[in-house]
């Protein structure tokens, strides 16, 4: 994997405020800050923070973040994105409580897969996304664990995609989210280990 400098990126949405610190980057989400269409919850919305770069039709990102999440919904990790009705976001997400790991795959509406990871609050977490064909398979850590694997999703394949870092704060002002790394490189050699 080879990292990328944040400079190098484009900026879907802006944060209010953005620090460098060292060699990572503190975003700081806007209030009612979200990626999602439609499903359940009735809206659409397509208003997160994420720091794109171009994703080869066969290729990874890896982002690496810390944060401290308090409120329902606060979430950080990485998008994949060819547009605002066809993205995938995954990571850590603050909700009903719980730190959870997890996706959300939007293919026209969303869907959205989690499961508890309270041993992961605190701690840094590194989301791996791997797409290839017509799939991003993704996967998750904290610290130097092994991977889990999080999602197979579909994904159009062979149409130009974007993808890096992304945050949202839903339901509060102040959430901010240490980036310490975004890297790019070749896909996964195979689906499983």
């Amino acid at each position: 994997m080879e990292e990328v400098s944040w400079d190098d990126g484009g900026w879907l949405n802006p944060p209010p405020s953005l620090a460098a610190d060292g060699g990572d980057l503190l975003v700081t989400a806007e209030r009612g800050s979200d990626f999602w269409r439609t499903t359940a919850y009735g809206y659409d919305r397509d208003s997160g923070h994420a720091l794109l770069f171009p994703l080869a039709a066969e290729g990874a990102v890896e982002v690496s973040f810390t944060a401290a999440f308090t409120e329902q919904f606060d979430q950080a990790g990485l998008l994949v994105r060819r547009d605002e009705r066809t993205w995938i976001k995954a990571g850590v997400e603050f909700a009903d409580g719980v730190h959870q790991a997890g996706a959300v795959v939007t293919l026209d509406r969303s869907d959205w897969s989690t499961g508890p990871v309270p041993d992961w609050s605190g701690r840094a977490v590194t989301i791996r996304a791997s797409r290839s064909g017509d799939a991003v398979t993704v996967r998750g850590r904290a610290g130097d664990e092994p991977w889990r694997m999080l999602r197979v999703a579909p994904f159009p394949e062979g149409v130009p995609a974007s993808a890096g870092l992304y945050c949202c704060a839903p339901e509060r002002s102040g959430l901010t989210v240490r980036f310490t790394r975004l890297a790019f490189g070749p896909p996964d050699g195979s689906l499983h280990g």
